[in-house]
């Protein structure tokens, strides 16, 4: 639409050159440019993004126009790619050739104008090509973003990007128009709208407070409009487009005036980087992951808090700032998730910041300047203030140093900020009352903060500021709610929670039909059910969404109360009484509120809620005949005029304490004995007996502490009516000394802390122990053995304050005096109460205080083992193998099995068939039901219980399963394919018959079963009996689910990983290879969309289908799993459209446990906000293939995709396609612009086909390879691992390193044809040699030098080398001999500087055990074993050195006890006497001890078989060998474990221990594979690839010889 009506024009340097309106772009700007701006060529430039949407319908209307006017003019385009990448050297020197070349003719002149159509990108490069271009040409802005309009467009400043920071290259060159259509708006994404919006909320907090104001007022107006999905039409904006061009003029105007009159920044124009000195320092390390405008935003809060930390700004209107930032989607903290998600949780360190600020070009010599504001709309100087490091380090560190430094003459009068009770009760009230009401003295923290966001959102209550912030003026709905739409996020704000649980209630039907509400995770776990339940049963309709009796809440709309008589227990917080009464008017009768269960907890504070109800006109009587009971009639709140907050009486208690602690004077003038709040009386009974002189009014309070040290300890107080302050009286207690061997303080009547914003009175206790501080708990208090504050420990990692303000305020007060200093760890978390309580400390009080950068300490970050040790509960079908998984993952965690089954009959004493019998299903269901809530009370850590089938029958039982998984506790849903489970059903007796059709049971069962379990295990074996395999893989399953198994790390710390990709439609098909293809892999791909499930032919796989896939990958190789599910356009074959399978399979990942899972960030946000929201400890490949190579590395095409892969992924895939060998380096540059961005973000960057097979090589993280036996490559250009090797090898990127065996007599050693030829499989350019010596000192020159890569070491070296090396693994320490030297090239010698540091193992045991388990050998004790049953034992022949790994070997596969025979007894005491008593090692003498052993089933012969058994151990031995009585003639006798020994010496073939053996039934193993299995685990240590058995042996010429006997 072209313009009508004559536009906003704004002046700049005296002349009307900024043109705004709606729909310049097209006939206006091209008669006003051939009018104002002549000439006769025009370039315009643009980007990708915009040429199509935009430049075709300018092109055409600049020709009519020039057409009907006759001018002699020509417009040229040109287009560059989008984003900060095109900012550059490199863009800019495109544009200059584009226009110097031949084909402009004529040529563009130094009379051309440039227009530069675009953001802030195209406007800083383009202006930049201007000013530069033939000295410098005319050119024309005309902005697309928001915040160009408003910022980059207007002041001339031009620049492009360099390595050393943004815009660090550039000119001043003022445009000769600026056109500002605001029409482009309607098309710009909603992230870049409100990235705009930052620098307009920017001009109007430092220039005009009215402006501001129209911003609080239309927050909401606005973001429904930007909300809105854009399009190139008006619609967008149409509601709010008088709101839009006024929020801009006004931005504009201020930029215009500011820069007329200090064009090159003398000082004003410093003004306008208010929020960008911090600002910029962010978007240094963060861009472009997040954006300009948001940087700036959390600069401004920063900034803010600075200003108010140096007393020049009011703790209101920071507030009120961040809460216009934050109404408009603006972050206001660098920790606010969207940050840490955008950028990947990319640290800011502190010194990064300090450092990028150093360049700011505000600064003066090192001095660096800020923009301080004093108020909303003005600044304290008309130009940057000079700001000290140490204050900036203050208000950017996230912990804080609290240095003992107040004066002995300090008298203060301190007035704390409002109180945190009263404000959200006046807030509440005022939103339920008629009418506007003026509040004064509100308390600006996080808590009242989330009440009154949650007050506008259910439409109770409009607001706005006056007096500078200081009134809060609020306009009531009566109580006229309706429920909204978005979840009512309350933090960590207990209060907040507590109240408006009821007022949630009141509320109509509005977007939807109820209310959420939801919390932290610390807020999950408080408790809120007494409340729930009274209103519950008073006709509320509330529904817990995960635990019971905490939040999330889902309340119904339109419910409301009924009122009547209610009962509510109060013992536990009166918050729940308060928030029924606050309530209670508006019910449908008459409340009689009865306060049951004894004494209501913290009285006063129900006192303070009646005396504000009747403030409001709601006059509540209390019964004088029934004790603790409240009459409260129907009616509504008349809002008063006028409403004063009192200050905190809890908060109040710090400044008090600081002066009892350090001898000072202080008062708080607004707080006395006529407060509504029962911690007035705090200076009363806690001070005054603790020996300070108070002086109390009714309106102030002032104490004078006594001498430094001097506290007295309080026998016992009761703080029932003030429990907050408990922590404040804690400290003090700390310090309070009588003198006495024992100066003990007892606090009582504070139960309730236990469940506050942490367990108080815990948390107390163990940060006090910190100081040296002994304090017990209490059943409702604590005791503290005070001492000298000479005495106090210096707390060694500082303070942490469990996110609890109260913490980090009382340990404050403690550090005013702790003689070390005290490190507060959570800073920020005082804003809950008093943001600016730190502030007061260094203003007020004088006291120093220092910011500490606590990088990595993060306690809202889960850590890795937290939790580990809650018990388990198995679940599933019967026959489903629970009992079997139950006692094998017993094993894995070392923990106790328990059968509930079992444990139900034990109890009823009959079998359960009988009890079903006797009883009837209904009572056996509810037996079961009270053992498994037995079991969840008496056990809940290191038990694992495996459950009845039946058990999610009941409701009841499904809810606590429930509970218990989002408590995080582990509900493992055992699964197996449901035609083995009715096969072994049929055969299984000891059971109850199902009385209906078993695949019935099963469908109504699964979605139970899914629902109450937190992971599933699928068993796809039928059979029950225990192999190493189904350990192996459950174990890696459970150490994966439970953060123990970390693959990443290990990836991480390699210089080259792969992942070798499967094409196979059935993994237990290609079963025989999966360990071949496996070879040189880090971890293994199951491409999900090539696999063929039988039931779904042509189809997607079903997600069952794919967990039996997953269980059998998992059973067939120890490496990591990655889930890909492949979609068409990203190359695969599930179709694109098939949201719900592929979600379902992304689910069906994360529920068994996968290591990694593939997620396309092609797929809608849901799915993958679903996904990775939900992931556990599964690592998120987050990728993105271009198979018909759309996209160029080069061009910064590939950066959106890169950004939002960060968004969701731990590591970041990016597929495209080489059409020449440029692609490649271009490839090369983004990786290493990506690392350099992101360093901690693992890249996986390749190019397909083959053009592209060098960025595999090139490729260093998990790249995806194939193998030659798999059917077919994933991705055309794939190469194996062993060719990537090889090539990189070739290029001297891996360097060949040499390895050796050292020992004496070597010469017919088969090692170096074993290992070499493994080097030569795997693509490795190392050699391995023999270097024969007896003397390890001549060793030495070798194993340091810089080319050794490590060695095999033997006889007679095993002992003496020990000495050689850096460190010994603990297995070759406790056997006594090193066999393998292993190169750790990340670490240097402590003993050989620039020597690698050595590590010496022992891989004898290793080869033992891999032998023994390939054999059959089953770890003790196995699934089937009965609890009580003694476990395995093993058998050891000879005590010589090879004895040693022998028990070793036996001790770790978990056999007990290990017997050893041999000659010399003197040789058996001093072998059995090195090892400690947990190995279990007897002797065997005598045949009596012979006959009393139990009979082992392993075995490992270690004598000499070049000479006859001595006699007596030929007889002992024959007694130990000898056949088991029952033991079936037939070897391997089904049911019967086979016997297994393993004869360590290589010659005979046959030796006379294995000839006895093999006579009473035994499998016999000679050691020869033992040396197989022992350099495979050298060359693993070695080289990370775990080699092919098979490979180890065909290289030593001795597969024929290895057969197993």
């Amino acid at each position: 639409m072209d313009h009508e009506s004559p536009p906003t024009k704004v002046s700049i340097f005296g002349k009307e050159d900024i043109v705004i309106d709606y729909n310049l772009w097209g006939s206006y700007i091209v008669n006003d440019l051939l009018d104002n701006v002549p000439s006769a060529t025009y370039i315009l430039i643009t980007d990708t993004n915009l040429y199509e949407n935009y430049v075709p319908s300018f092109e055409k209307r600049f020709s009519e126009i020039v057409a009907q006017k006759e001018a002699d003019s020509r417009l040229l385009t040109y287009c560059i790619p989008p984003g900060e990448t095109s900012k550059s050297r490199a863009t800019k020197a495109d544009i200059e050739d584009w226009l110097l070349s031949d084909e402009r003719d004529p040529p563009c002149d130094t009379k051309s104008v440039i227009v530069a159509l675009g953001g802030g990108v195209i406007g800083d490069m383009i202006g930049f090509v201007a000013a530069t271009f033939k000295r410098g040409v005319r050119f024309v802005q005309v902005p697309t973003s928001l915040l160009a309009m408003v910022d980059s467009s207007i002041g001339g400043k031009t620049a492009i990007d360099t390595l050393a920071g943004k815009n660090l290259i550039g000119a001043f060159w003022q445009p000769a128009k600026i056109y500002i259509d605001l029409n482009f708006l309607n098309s710009l994404p909603a992230r870049e709208f409100i990235n705009g919006m930052a620098e307009v909320i920017k001009t109007a907090a430092i220039w005009n407070e009215n402006e501001f104001e129209k911003l609080e007022e239309n927050a909401s107006r606005v973001m429904a409009a930007i909300r809105t999905p854009p399009g190139t039409d008006d619609s967008r904006l149409s509601s709010i487009r008088s709101i839009i061009k006024s929020l801009v003029l006004g931005s504009v105007g201020v930029k215009a005036h500011v820069v007329s009159a200090d064009e090159r920044e003398g000082g004003l124009r410093n003004l306008l980087n208010f929020g960008h000195s911090i600002g910029h320092a962010f978007e240094g390390i963060l861009t472009p992951q997040i954006l300009h405008g948001e940087c700036v935003s959390i600069g401004m809060v920063l900034e803010a808090a600075l200003a108010r930390y140096l007393g020049k700004l009011d703790g209101g209107a920071v507030s009120r700032l961040a809460k216009c930032l934050s109404s408009y989607g603006l972050p206001i903290s660098p920790k606010d998730t969207i940050v840490r998600r955008r950028s990947a949780g990319k640290h800011c360190t502190v010194d990064q910041l300090l450092s990028v600020m150093a360049v700011d070009k505000k600064n003066v010599g090192k001095k660096k300047r800020i923009v301080i504001l004093s108020g909303i709309g003005r600044t304290s100087e008309r130009q940057a203030t000079a700001v000290s490091d140490r204050d900036i380090r203050v208000i950017l560190s996230s912990g804080v140093l609290v240095q003992p430094s107040a004066s002995k003459s300090l008298k203060v009068s301190c007035t704390p900020p409002g109180s945190k009770s009263i404000s959200n009760r006046a807030l509440v009230l005022a939103a339920l009352g008629d009418g506007e009401c003026r509040i004064r003295n509100l308390l600006h923290s996080d808590d009242t903060e989330v009440m009154l966001n949650a007050l506008v959102k259910l439409q109770g209550v409009s607001f706005s500021w006056e007096e500078s912030g200081q009134v809060l003026v609020v306009r009531g709905n009566g109580g006229r709610l309706k429920a909204h739409g978005d979840e009512l996020y309350l933090g960590n704000a207990g209060t907040a929670s507590r109240f408006l649980t009821s007022v949630a209630t009141l509320a109509a039907s509005g977007t939807q039909g109820y209310s959420i509400l939801t919390g932290n995770e610390r807020m999950k776990k408080r408790p809120i059910g007494p409340l729930v339940e009274t209103l519950q049963a008073n006709g509320a309709g509330i529904q817990y969404v995960e635990g019971k009796g905490s939040l999330p809440l889902r309340v119904k709309a339109g419910q409301g109360m009924k009122g009547g008589e209610i009962n509510l227990a109060a013992t536990i917080s009166s918050q729940y009484v308060s928030s029924l009464l606050m309530c209670a008017p508006y019910a449908d009768n008459d409340v009689t509120l009865r306060l049951v269960g004894g004494k209501p907890i913290s009285q006063l504070y129900i006192d303070m809620t009646t005396a504000m109800m009747a403030s409001f006109g709601i006059d509540v009587r209390k019964s004088t005949t029934e004790e603790h009971t409240y009459h409260i009639p129907r009616g509504r709140y008349q809002n008063p005029k006028e409403y004063v907050i009192e200050s905190d009486a809890s908060s109040a208690t710090y400044p008090l304490a600081i002066a009892a602690i350090t001898g000072t004077t202080c008062t708080v003038p607004n707080i006395g004995s006529a407060s509504l709040q029962g911690d007035a009386r705090f200076a009363v009974d806690v001070l005054r007996p603790m020996g300070c002189n108070v002086e109390q009014t009714k309106t102030s309070t002032m104490v004078t502490g006594p001498s430094k040290g001097c506290l007295r300890p309080i026998d016992e107080v009761d703080m029932e009516p003030m429990t907050d302050a408990f922590l404040t009286a804690s400290v003090l207690a700390a310090v309070a000394n009588n003198g006495k061997s024992k100066s003990t303080t007892r606090i009582i009547g504070i139960a309730n802390q236990r469940v506050k914003e942490c367990n108080r009175i815990k948390a107390m206790k163990d940060e006090l122990a910190k100081f040296g501080v002994a304090s017990r708990e209490l059943p409702d208090g604590i005791e503290i053995d005070g001492r000298p504050y000479k005495d106090l420990s210096k707390p060694p990692d500082g303070v942490h304050c469990y996110d609890d303000h109260r913490v980090a305020m009382s340990f404050s007060v403690l550090g005013t005096i702790a003689p070390h200093g005290t490190l507060i760890q959570e800073r920020e978390c005082v804003g809950k109460t008093w943001p600016g309580w730190w502030d007061t400390l260094r203003d007020t009080f004088d006291i120093g205080l220092e910011g500490v950068d606590l990088e990595g300490k993060d306690p809202d970050l889960s850590k890795p083992g937290e939790g580990l040790d809650q018990s388990i509960f198995v679940i599933g079908m019967r026959g489903a193998g629970k009992t079997t998984t139950g006692r094998l993952a017993a094993t894995v965690m070392g923990w106790e099995f328990v059968d509930l089954d079992t444990r139900l009959e034990n109890v009823a004493g009959q079998t359960i068939p009988e009890v079903i019998k006797a009883s009837g299903w209904d009572a056996f269901r509810d037996q079961e039901l009270a053992i498994l809530k037995e079991a969840l009370h008496t056990s809940p850590k290191k038990h694992v219980f495996a459950c009845g089938g039946g058990v999610v029958e009941l409701q009841e039982a499904r809810q606590l399963f429930v509970d218990y998984r989002r408590a995080g506790g582990l509900v493992i849903l055992v699964q197996r394919d449901i035609g083995d489970v009715m096969a072994f059903l049929q055969i299984d007796k000891t059971r109850p018959a199902y009385v209906e059709d078993m695949r019935g049971v099963w469908l109504r069962r699964k979605p139970w079963y899914l629902e109450c379990s937190s992971y599933q295990f699928y068993s796809h074996r039928a059979e029950p009996a225990a192999t190493v395999q189904p350990l192996n893989g459950l174990e890696h399953f459970l150490r994966t689910i439970t953060g123990q198994r970390q693959p990443m790390n290990t990836l991480k710390a390699k210089e080259h990983s792969f992942f070798v990709s499967l094409t196979i439609p059935d993994v237990a098909a290609a079963a025989t290879i999966l360990e071949e293809v496996a070879v040189g892999s880090d971890a293994v791909e199951l491409r999900v969309d090539l696999l063929e499930d039988p039931q779904r032919r042509g189809k997607t796989p079903s997600a069952d289908f794919a967990a039996s896939q997953v269980a059998i990958l998992r059973s067939s190789t120890a490496l990591p799993i990655i889930f890909t599910v492949r979609t068409q356009s990203q190359g695969g074959r599930v179709p694109d459209d098939n949201h719900g399978a592929i979600q379902d399979l992304l689910q069906l990942a994360l529920h068994v446990g996968v290591e990694f899972l593939d997620l396309e960030i092609s797929l809608p946000d849901d799915i993958l906000t679903a996904i990775s929201q939900t992931k556990g400890n599964t690592k998120i490949i987050a990728s993105h293939h271009d198979p018909k190579g759309i996209l160029s590395w080069s061009s910064g095409s590939w950066v959106p995709h890169y950004n939002k892969a960060l968004l969701y992924g731990d590591i970041v895939k990016l597929v495209g396609i080489a059409k020449a060998q440029s692609d490649n380096a271009s490839l090369m540059q983004f990786r290493s612009w990506a690392l350099a961005a992101h360093p901690t973000v693992p890249i996986i960057a390749i190019n397909m086909g083959i053009e592209g097979q060098l960025s595999r090589i090139q490729n260093s993280f998990l790249t995806p390879v194939s193998h030659p036996a798999l059917p077919f490559k994933a991705a055309p250009g794939q190469l194996s691992a062993a060719e990537i090797r090889t090539a990189l090898s070739l290029h001297g990127v891996i360097k060949p390193k040499n390895f050796y065996l050292f020992g004496k007599p070597i010469s017919q050693s088969k090692s170096p044809a074993m290992h070499n030829h493994l080097f030569r499989t795997t693509g490795l350019p190392h050699n391995y040699h023999l270097y024969e010596t007896d003397d390890a000192s001549t060793m030495e020159s070798v194993i340091r030098s810089l080319d050794f890569g490590g060695a095999s070491v033997t006889i007679p070296l095993k002992l003496p080398v020990m000495d050689l090396l850096d460190e010994i693994d603990p297995a070759a320490q406790t056997i006594g001999a090193v066999n393998t030297i292993v190169v750790e090239p990340s670490r240097l010698s402590s003993t050989h500087p620039k020597a690698p540091y050595l590590k010496g193992y022992n891989t004898d045991w290793t080869g033992m055990s891999l032998v023994l388990s390939n054999a059959g050998a089953v770890t003790s004790p196995t699934p089937t074993t009965p609890a009580n049953e003694q476990r395995r034992s093993a058998l050891i022949i000879g005590a010589g050195g090879t004895a040693r790994a022998a028990i070793y070997t036996l001790h770790h596969m978990g056999y007990s006890p290990t017997y050893i025979l041999a000659r010399s007894a003197e040789k058996l005491r001093s072998l059995i006497s090195s090892f400690l008593p947990e190995y279990s090692i007897s002797s065997i003498t005598t045949l009596e001890e012979a006959r009393d052993a139990t009979k082992p089933s392993a075995a490992i012969a270690t004598i000499p078989a070049d000479r006859d058994i001595d006699e007596g151990v030929e007889a002992l031995l024959q007694t130990l060998l000898a056949r088991p009585e029952g033991y079936g003639e037939t070897k391997g006798e089904k049911g019967k474990e086979e016997r297994i020994l393993l004869e360590m010496a290589y010659k005979p073939p046959v030796t006379a221990v294995m000839k006895m053996a093999q006579a009473q039934g035994w499998k016999t193993v000679r050691g020869l594979e033992v040396l197989v299995g022992q350099g495979v685990g050298q060359f693993e240590l070695w080289t990370g690839i775990k080699p092919l058995l098979e490979d180890a042996r065909v290289s030593l010429a001795l597969f024929s010889s290895l057969l197993i006997s």
